[in-house]
């Protein structure tokens, strides 16, 4: 659970900006957020323990403009970091955005707050772009808006049935705009101590809401690094957080929406595990066999996963 501090009036948007060592990148993210053209708006800034230069570039920005609350903490990893912005943060709407990421339209949250205000909207949801950190060039457009009308209301439970068989699902916090109330209402937060905690965390707020919108833009460059958490080699970790999220939903829920989303989900981790050292493979499976997973994986991917090589 989390609170807004009584000390401070509510602004239109709270933009959520974890810090992990990414100097380098935040002089461009903070730039992106400063020249919206909604300026009522808070970036609450937290440098999650940092080794590097970041907190050098934060208060350089918090010096800048009153609009931006630095915090620092020792490291706790995505979850830990969002959640202690969510402490603080006093806006109608939420906005999470990766500290290496832009926003790629000065109008962007100006556009989103108005559109999601107008429709009493839980949630809204747009496209974006990922881009190579290398070279800049384009790695994939992240489209999913045409697939549904503007202007309509969608339940979550539709809307996940749909991204599921057209396979255009994305979890990403950082395509949605939402409603600060309604996070309140659900007392959703981020699970400690994992990576891919937003399929925890979408998946739950998607679910629960009969108040959906989507609106067919495209605002966030999305930085993809070959030194972040997510660039670097498949791991162990990788899907022993997935299983994490997959006993979770379970909690939640036990509707047929959640088997179908642990079958999209778990064939596809299991499949891209054949990438991880054999000797951390028995463990994995052994959890998966225990939970009783093995019927949301299928037989394709167990296979792939032992017998496929990463040559």
């Amino acid at each position: 659970m989390y609170f807004c501090s009584k000390y401070k009036q509510m602004v239109k948007v709270s933009i959520i900006l974890p810090i992990y060592n990414v100097a380098p990148y935040l002089d461009e993210a903070f730039q992106s957020l400063l020249t919206q053209t909604l300026s009522d708006i808070e970036i609450i800034a937290v440098n999650d323990g940092s080794t590097d230069n970041s907190q050098e570039r934060i208060d350089y920005y918090a010096a800048k403009d009153s609009r931006i609350l630095a915090l620092r903490q020792e490291n706790q990893g995505l979850s830990g970091a969002r959640n202690t912005a969510l402490l603080h943060a006093t806006g109608e709407y939420i906005y999470m955005m990766d500290s290496d990421d832009v926003l790629s339209n000065p109008d962007a949250l100006k556009i989103s707050y108005e559109y999601a205000k107008r429709h009493h909207a839980d949630f809204i949801f747009f496209d974006g772009v990922r881009f190579s950190d290398k070279d800049h060039h384009v790695i994939s457009n992240i489209k999913r808006t045409h697939l549904v009308e503007e202007n309509k209301k969608y339940d979550g439970e539709y809307l996940l049935h749909l991204m599921l068989d057209k396979e255009t699902h994305n979890s990403a916090v950082w395509l949605l705009l939402i409603n600060h109330n309604y996070m309140r209402r659900l007392g959703v937060t981020f699970y400690p101590g994992i990576i891919h905690e937003d399929e925890l965390f979408t998946t739950i707020l998607t679910l629960s809401s009969k108040s959906i919108y989507a609106l067919q833009e495209s605002f966030v460059n999305h930085r993809v690094r070959s030194t972040s958490i997510m660039g670097l080699h498949y791991s162990k970790r990788n899907i022993n957080c997935y299983l994490t999220v997959a006993d979770e939903l379970l909690h939640f829920s036990k509707a047929p929406i959640i088997h179908k989303f642990l079958r999209y989900t778990l064939s596809k981790v299991f499949y891209t595990g054949h990438l991880i050292p054999f000797r951390d493979k028995p463990s994995i499976f052994w959890r998966a066999v225990r939970s009783g997973y093995l019927k949301y994986i299928g037989l394709k991917s167990v296979l792939v996963f032992w017998i496929k090589n990463e040559n």
